[in-house]
């Protein structure tokens, strides 16, 4: 590999200027008067620079004070391409002389790329105690060192002091040779060849092919291109589009990839102290925040929308953004250009979901109105309604008074909306199509990830996290690529994701006591409720005792999520995976194992298990003393239907506030902790703002996790219990309309712009899906089996009546004699039981039906579910022609340049440039495991 300022130079024919060390250390400098052009530090920051040097020269013995970051050549086989440093002593004459010569030459203006902010502490040095100067010297010289590797790797950094306060910034950009250098070592992708936009909507082509006016669609403008495009090579220069002009060659998204790979590896000190990127910086409080700079502001110029020059923002927010547009259709290209492929690929997916959501809304509303309607012409319930005083009731609690049945009047009406016929038809439809929407995501996903140029991402583009590099113990080859990576080895990691896991059991135990707690809870409220002389109240006490149980069970939720995910980071980064990727995915997989059974533990206890191991009068089961939970006259269907609408609404009602809230707080806060320092230091606060610091105003993007994590669970509620609750499709469709441009206010108005990433897919979430949609076929097969009414219904109609007439007293056992005869009165509960309490003959018969009626409908749906994804490609024939074009090109293309250059034309090519230039001198890097010594 090569420098590209040289490689350039011999394509085009120019002369070949000499590098000098302060550019990229090791190129010896053989012409001074090429200083001034590759000279990058600026006229502001070269005094400062050249003293600090000095002190840093004193330093050499303790810490790193020179940084290098992959400035190899490529014939070096084993070369440390993933070490992050290489740690050298230059003469100190060569870096004076370079502090000379930056001193006194100002610098061409540029434009910034990376923007790094760091606050000092308005107390003077004898207002801070010993430990908080000690602090401040340390996280000064840290800065110091970092700002000098930086300089060092060849960026330029300009020092900016906002006014006379204490906020400083450093504004970071890349020259054409850092650029084309880095683009090659990270294996960037530019684009050949333009296409024209292959962008479609299946919604749309069938609206045009029936002549229907689309309302969805919008024209966006500035649309962006599609392109053939290849791992760019300095060597291959010129068949790159656009490499005429270094200005615009590489996208404001490629520059902020190749500086912040430079900021992630760069140290500060030594590496085995993990003293290494930027990361660790700002978790330290060194930087108070780095991030690279929006295009402009996204409100729209005094001329409109129709204005002919918005920027990138100005588009985002006038066609994606704002709250009028919830009808249209995603601008995904111009999401993927501004936010990189991660962002759009969750926004593909979060809009793909809710457009999916609305046929199943549909029907779970026409479910619901079926049941509205059947609400006031059920037998039973007419029967359980009008019977008065002929069911007395067994007592629902030890000290809990005799209770009629009729009194239930209400609860039985509000189970029947949720319990009839409909729901069986519902559950097999809803499980058939979240089989459906994975198939068909699949397809999408592997259509967006070809036309976006990420398919082949993770197995041979990803390289391994800064972090790990650093930590590695040794090297191994890729398998894949060849080359000497940073190595872990794998037993170690397996006895760390063990040990992990034994933390992960542990908060697991955790939940399920915060839910034996609950239970109990609702025992003793009920209880107490029953006891409190009201006769509403004590008919109510199950159904009060349950609601508050469900709300104190939020609480609990929310308040272990936040500690879990704290300790699932800590857990995850001690694991050493290779790449982020796998970091995420194991990360992601830890979070939601906890979050699965922290949302759903509840839901669960009350679908499968409430009432189930109650006893019969006379010999009732206990829990600590206390007696077990019976679930309420309307059934227990109807108290899962409830649990449901008050987690997962309760959820999406909490999260939206804060989403909407929270960001506008912590802006305000931001603005008016900087407008207070700007008094402070004397500065007018009404003065104009440059670009770096309106951007500091913003609020941090914190990442996509949260986001993932609030639409899976959304989704697990959805499909797992929807048998218990057809509405819950229509609530989870009505929250993602807010939720797209809520999240795309966000990431637009409100957050300082992200760093854009790739991404072949959506990770790990696609396989939390695909098993929840499992698990939601045996969920609602054992719903609808042993907690609907829908079976012993079918089975009285089939053996007694066809009318249901009598059903309600088929349902209801008598107390046993010597619990009548303790009591003086007889009364009736809710089980298949004799006169003794033993299970009668109905009850083993209902026992078989159920079973039977499990068996019969997993194999039914999972058999229709895989028919379905053998009858729908993974991959659209469309795509996998043109991944054979390409591959069939590629060939062509390899035996052409074989047949060019012969056998040896690889080896030629690599040494190409020291052809061109005899003047250029190539530093060898260190291997990663010479720098850990």
């Amino acid at each position: 590999m090569r420098v590209a300022a040289t490689a350039w130079a011999g394509l085009q024919g120019l002369p070949l200027p000499t590098l000098c060390p302060v550019v990229v250390p090791g190129l010896y400098c053989q012409d001074q008067a090429h200083v001034e052009r590759w000279a990058m530090t600026s006229e502001a920051s070269s005094g400062s620079h050249c003293a600090r040097s000095r002190m840093l020269r004193r330093r050499a013995q303790e810490e790193d004070s020179t940084v290098l970051i992959n400035v190899s050549p490529p014939e070096a086989e084993n070369r440390g391409s993933y070490g992050s440093t290489a740690h050298t002593s230059e003469p100190g004459g060569q870096q004076a002389a370079a502090c000379r010569a930056g001193a006194g030459n100002p610098a061409k203006p540029r434009i910034a790329d990376f923007v790094l902010v760091w606050e000092e502490d308005l107390k003077l040095d004898w207002q801070q105690n010993s430990a908080s100067r000690d602090r401040t010297d340390t996280h000064r010289t840290w800065r110091e060192t970092f700002l000098d590797n930086l300089r060092a790797a060849g960026l330029h950094v300009d020092q900016v002091q906002d006014g006379n306060t204490t906020v400083h910034y450093a504004l970071l950009s890349a020259s054409w040779a850092v650029l084309c250098y880095y683009a090659e070592d990270l294996r960037l992708k530019l684009p050949l060849q333009e296409l024209p936009n292959q962008a479609s909507n299946w919604s749309a082509e069938l609206l045009a092919w029936l002549g229907i006016p689309n309302v969805l669609l919008e024209v966006v403008p500035d649309v962006p291109p599609e392109y053939y495009s290849c791992q760019f090579r300095v060597n291959k220069l010129p068949r790159f589009l656009g490499s005429d002009n270094q200005d615009t060659f590489f996208t404001s998204t490629k520059r902020h990839q190749i500086l912040f790979e430079i900021l992630a590896k760069t140290p500060y000190g030594h590496e085995k102290k993990n003293l290494l990127g930027i990361h660790q910086l700002l978790a330290e409080g060194v930087l108070s925040a780095a991030f690279p700079l929006h295009d402009g502001p996204f409100k729209t110029p005094p001329e409109g929308p129709q204005a002919p020059h918005l920027n990138q923002r100005q588009v985002l927010y006038q066609h994606w953004a704002r709250w009028g547009k919830w009808y249209k259709y995603q601008p995904l290209d111009h999401v993927r250009r501004y936010f990189g492929e991660k962002v759009a690929l969750y926004f593909a997916w979060l809009g793909f979901y809710t457009g999916w959501l609305l046929p199943a809304a549909v029907v779970g509303t026409l479910v619901f109105l079926v049941g509205c309607f059947l609400v006031f012409s059920d037998i039973p319930t007419q029967e359980l309604c009008g019977s008065k005083d002929s069911f007395e009731m067994c007592p629902l609690c030890l000290d809990c008074p005799f209770w009629l049945l009729s009194s239930a009047c209400a609860l039985a009406q509000a189970g029947r909306l949720f319990d009839h016929g409909g729901t069986v038809f519902f559950s097999l439809f809803m499980a058939l199509w979240a089989v459906l929407l994975l198939e068909y995501w699949k397809r999408k996903s592997a259509t967006l990830a070809y036309r976006w140029d990420c398919s082949d991402y993770e197995d041979i583009e990803e390289r391994p996290r800064p972090q790990f590099a650093a930590s590695a113990p040794t090297t191994a080859p890729n398998p894949i690529t060849g080359e000497d990576e940073p190595y872990f080895p794998e037993r170690s990691r397996a006895r760390r994701m063990l040990a992990g896991s034994v933390v992960i059991v542990v908060m697991v135990a955790i939940v399920v006591m915060c839910l034996v707690s609950i239970i109990l809870y609702r025992a003793i409220m009920a209880i107490v409720v029953s006891r409190s002389g009201n006769t509403l109240l004590a008919a109510w006490a199950s159904r009060i005792a349950s609601l508050t149980g469900s709300v104190v069970n939020l609480i609990f939720i929310l308040i272990l999520s936040k500690i879990y995910v704290s300790l699932a980071h800590v857990l995850t980064r001690w694991e050493m995976h290779r790449t982020q990727t796998k970091f995420e995915d194991a990360f992601t997989l830890k979070v939601f194992i906890f979050q699965f059974v922290n949302f759903y533990s509840s839901p669960i206890y009350i679908a499968f298990f409430k009432g189930r191991f109650v006893g019969y009068p006379g010999n009732y089961h206990t829990l600590f003393g206390v007696r077990n939970e019976e679930c309420a006259a309307g059934g227990c269907l109807i108290e899962l239907a409830q649990e449901l609408l008050v987690i997962m609404v309760g959820k999406q009602v909490i999260n939206n506030m804060q989403e909407v809230l929270i960001p506008k707080l912590k802006g305000w806060w931001q603005k008016f902790r900087l407008c207070s320092k700007k008094r402070k230091a004397g500065a007018s606060p009404g003065a104009s703002q440059e670009p770096w610091e309106a951007d500091y105003e913003l609020v941090p993007c914190e990442g996509l996790f949260d986001e993932y994590l609030e639409m899976v669970l959304q989704f697990g509620f959805v499909t797992i219990f929807v048998a218990a609750c057809p509405l819950a499709p229509l609530f989870a469709l009505l929250n993602n309309w807010v939720e797209i441009r809520l999240d795309a206010r966000k990431f637009v108005c409100e957050y300082r712009r992200p760093v854009a990433e790739r991404a072949q897919d959506i990770g790990i979430w696609f396989h939390i899906l695909a098993g929840i949609t499992h698990l939601a076929v045996t969920s609602n097969a054992f719903l609808l089996a042993f907690s609907s009414d829908f079976l012993p219904r079918t089975y009285y109609q089939w053996t007694r009546a066809h009318d249901l007439r009598g059903f309600v007293n088929f349902t209801l056992a008598r107390a046993p004699p010597s619990f009548s005869a303790a009591h003086n009165r007889t009364c009736r509960y809710r089980a298949f039981r004799d006169d003794d309490g033993h299970y009668s003959q109905t009850y083993w018969n209902l026992l078989a039906i159920r079973l039977a009626f499990v068996i019969v409908f997993e194999h039914v749906v999972f058999s229709i579910g895989r028919l379905l994804d053998l009858l729908v490609p993974d991959i659209p024939e469309s795509v996998e022609i043109k991944v054979k074009r390409e591959y069939y090109l590629a060939k062509q293309a390899l035996a052409e340049n074989e047949a060019l250059f012969g056998t040896n034309g690889a080896k030629d090519e690599q040494h190409q440039g020291s052809e061109l230039s005899p003047h250029w001198t190539p530093f060898r890097v260190p291997k990663a495991s010479q720098l850990r010594q």
